[in-house]
């Protein structure tokens, strides 16, 4: 797996996600930079579970379709006969 990470702007809208969920939620003030800390660990220890999910949720989607299109292709599948 890639190391997760995101742009400039994305980075800006979490970290302030971060700060209100602690200020609103846990009536703490987070500065920038705990926040930017906190972001960075849940990145590295919690973020890969999240990417497995969306690995497997997309394998499930992807096995899915691909069951339909072999039903469809055997439902128009011509019968033959064995000539000796």
């Amino acid at each position: 797996m890639s190391e997760i990470s995101f742009s400039k702007e994305e980075k800006e809208i979490i970290v302030g996600k971060i700060q209100n969920y602690a200020k609103d939620e846990l009536d703490q003030e987070l500065g920038r930079f705990d926040a930017e800390f906190l972001l960075e660990f849940f990145s590295k220890e919690i973020g890969p579970y999240y990417y497995n999910r969306g690995l497997y949720d997309a394998y499930a989607i992807i096995s899915d379709r691909l069951e339909n299109i072999s039903e469809s292709i055997y439902a128009i599948e011509k019968p033959t006969e064995f000539v000796r």
